[in-house]
């Protein structure tokens, strides 16, 4: 009996343990002129699924099921050598440009005003960035007049020649991509960037007060301008911005599986990390602003990384990062969203890299049909779930150590209690490759709340990807047998689970 115990997960879930509201932002996602993200992605006007605008629809229902609430473009890497300019007016007058970020064509059919408008049938809100690479301060204050000043000025006047009489009104801008990079074009100091940052952002907020701005972080945890770099950045740039990005990739290229599960424990510190140096610039300025997190990159990439090197260059819409996501990964990035979700005190905005074909949650055929990759559902069961006040669960699971991390817990959990609909959400993944895990949870401050659905993703072999051909080869199930038991909530995790159980509060019935 002792030995049972010890491999049963205890929670303690309360409504007092608040982390924080959860901004809907953290479920972004992220679409990058790349590969085939945008042309064959999202845009095939010879689709038979294309509207007049060229958009296929079948890919925008799998995007509006995702309930998608915001959307980065146009990159990225790309972004540090676009010309906005080429992307607007009629399109048969734009320019075919050679694209040094992917190595491709770029035919600027698709610009800022299709995004828009592709956004908007989406229900979704533009994230939008600006080139601080290969451009600077007059071409990013003219993008925001272009896209947000209501008329009478000659960017606003261009806009409605264009077609677009009314404003974008985008709210959040990306002060360029990852300029610590060496792969990056216009690479920058801390300090070249910091000022720029500064400067851009004073013009932009000239142009229009109201948008809001995310600096660029270092490109990722393991770069070697780490922590300088942002501690730098907002020495200069602090009182110009609103969020600091982060931006993080993981894989399993060794095939270790528990290591690759335990990754979220970077994560997990990268934010913290993260934190702790803006407030570090917040305390050394004496600053009443705290700067919020913008993890705006973040996914699994590696599968596709060997084969991207043999594609030809200067082709246009090249097969780039087509990643086939498998169930471990759609484990990996629940356990990412449970992260977020457990930080939203800080993280604010987050973004899926990237939405459609490019290392992404929706794939495609080119004049043909569209599938949802592993991970579509868990990004999809946090989007429609995760709203509401993020919970601080108190979690005792048993624990493992792997190559890289010591002291993982098998079971990583977050919760959200959305008051207004009397609903308790908690997302929960078992990481044990080998058994299942009994759950205990309280619950007994939630009073009278019954389960309503426990949703479960699984399967036997954890390298099963979803495909053209076998589309539903790795889809969640409803048979999950969580119950609450006068305030103890039990179910059973299966072994490598991603789980979603669901409660809401027992309605006395209305008097006739």
């Amino acid at each position: 009996m002792a030995a049972e115990s010890s491999r049963t997960a205890r929670m303690i879930i309360d409504p007092e343990y608040r982390i924080a509201d959860i901004d809907k932002r953290i479920y972004g996602s992220f679409l990058e002129h790349l590969g085939r993200a945008v042309y064959g992605g999202i845009y095939e006007p010879d689709h038979p699924q294309a509207d007049e605008g060229g958009f296929r629809t079948d890919v925008l229902g799998l995007v509006r099921e995702l309930r998608v609430p915001i959307v980065r473009y146009p990159g990225g890497n790309f972004v540090s050598g676009y010309r906005w300019e080429d992307g607007v007016g009629p399109p048969e007058r734009r320019p075919r440009r050679l694209e040094l970020a992917w190595k491709s064509v770029e035919p600027n059919r698709v610009g800022t005003n299709e995004f828009a408008r592709w956004a908007r049938q989406a229900g979704a809100d533009v994230l939008m960035a600006v080139n601080l690479g290969t451009r600077g301060v007059d071409a990013a204050r003219n993008l925001v007049e272009y896209c947000n000043h209501p008329s009478g000025t000659y960017w606003s006047d261009l806009r409605a020649e264009h077609g677009y009489r009314e404003p974008h009104g985008f709210r959040t801008w990306c002060l360029g991509n990852e300029m610590d990079g060496p792969w990056q074009i216009g690479q920058k100091t801390a300090a070249e960037y910091g000022r720029l940052a500064n400067e851009a952002g004073k013009a932009m907020r000239g142009v229009d007060p109201a948008i809001e701005l995310i600096a660029c972080g270092s490109s990722y945890r393991a770069m070697p301008t780490y922590a300088d770099w942002e501690a730098t950045v907002l020495d200069l740039a602090y009182d110009q911005v609103d969020y600091l990005s982060l931006h993080t990739y993981y894989g399993n290229s060794d095939g270790d599986t528990p290591n690759y599960l335990a990754r979220t424990l970077d994560m997990e510190a990268f934010i913290r990390e993260v934190a702790a140096v803006c407030d570090y610039v917040k305390a050394k300025k004496r600053s009443k602003k705290t700067i919020g997190l913008a993890f705006d990159e973040w996914n699994v990439w590696y599968h596709s990384i060997e084969p991207d090197k043999r594609q030809t260059p200067w082709q246009e819409a090249p097969p780039l990062l087509e990643e086939a996501y498998t169930f471990e990964d759609a484990l990996l990035v629940g356990c990412m969203l449970i992260t977020l979700i457990r930080n939203a005190d800080r993280v604010r905005i987050a973004c899926l890299a990237q939405l459609v074909n490019a290392i992404a949650p929706i794939m495609t055929e080119t004049g043909g049909g569209a599938w949802r990759q592993t991970i579509f559902y868990p990004y999809l069961h946090a989007s429609l779930y995760g709203r509401g006040t993020s919970l601080r669960p108190i979690i005792h699971s048993p624990r493992y150590d792997s190559k890289d991390f010591a002291d993982v817990p098998f079971v990583e959990a977050a919760a959200v209690h959305d008051e207004e609909e009397e609903t308790l959400t908690l997302f929960v993944a078992n990481k044990d490759a080998d058994s299942s895990m009994p759950l205990e949870c309280d619950i007994r401050g939630f009073g009278d709340y019954a389960v309503v659905c426990h949703l479960v993703l699984e399967s036997e072999d954890p390298k099963a990807s979803n495909t053209a051909a076998r589309p539903d080869a790795v889809v969640p199930h409803s048979g999950g047998d969580a119950a609450n038991d006068d305030g103890t909530l039990r179910a059973t995790l299966g072994k490598l689970s991603w789980n979603v159980i669901r409660l809401r509060r027992r309605r006395e019935p209305s008097l006739p």
